[in-house]
């Protein structure tokens, strides 16, 4: 991908030097410095998408169809010209690529996060929806693999445990968009050089994360 910490600075200085949006420098960030294709989406106001269907399932909360994917690797030039076609769309990122998600409630992913944190485990981003779920970014492969890992751990139904992976053909809303008109997604750990580019197999988390969505469940 070739991104240096040089690049970062590029990136930031530039929107203030150019006038670009904080939009535009978001996912500038996420195609050039972590390697991540991104999509617009749609947006939700008072229940209606601005994708245009009547009947939509998920307002404000898919990729807009008619739209082109921003490649991993864009420039901040070319996600600004990209993201002129579709302004004020949210930013939304294709799942099953650079990373697989694992899903839980924010409640529990809160818990877990600092849990693994304490122990020291290796982690990538995790974000945190504004209908509050956790979203643990975690190496391509994650979501196939989930059933298999929670037997092996003796967890034999994932679904009783709030806890779902998200793969290929999935995508979620990157912060700082707003997701369904529910209000902004919002970093719990934001990317970083060491973790964005690499994410750490599920394997890795998924104990942590079954045990705590496990209690959680056990108290609601």
């Amino acid at each position: 991908m070739g991104f240096t910490i040089g690049g970062i600075r590029e990136i930031r200085s530039g929107t203030r030097r150019r006038g670009r949006s904080s939009e535009c420098t978001a996912v500038a960030e996420f195609t050039g410095l972590w390697g991540w294709d991104v999509v617009p989406g749609a947006r939700a106001a008072a229940g209606a998408c601005s994708c245009g269907r009547a009947d939509c399932t998920a307002p404000g909360a898919h990729p807009l169809d008619f739209a082109p994917q921003v490649p991993a690797g864009a420039t901040l030039d070319e996600v600004s010209k990209a993201w002129s076609e579709f302004p004020g769309s949210a930013v939304m990122l294709p799942v099953g690529r650079a990373f697989d998600v694992v899903e839980v409630s924010e409640a529990a992913g809160r818990r877990a996060l600092a849990r693994l944190e304490r122990m020291g485990l290796p982690l990538g981003p995790v974000t945190a929806t504004p209908d509050g779920r956790a979203h643990f970014f975690v190496a391509p492969g994650a979501a196939a693999d989930l059933p298999r890992l929670l037997y092996r751990m003796g967890w034999d139904d994932p679904s009783a445990l709030d806890l779902r992976g998200l793969g290929p053909g999935a995508h979620i809303t990157a912060p700082p968009s707003d997701r369904g008109g529910l209000g902004p997604v919002r970093w719990l750990r934001p990317p970083a050089l060491d973790s964005a580019t690499r994410p750490p197999a599920a394997r890795l988390l998924l104990g942590t994360l079954a045990y705590v969505a496990h209690r959680s469940r056990a108290r609601a």
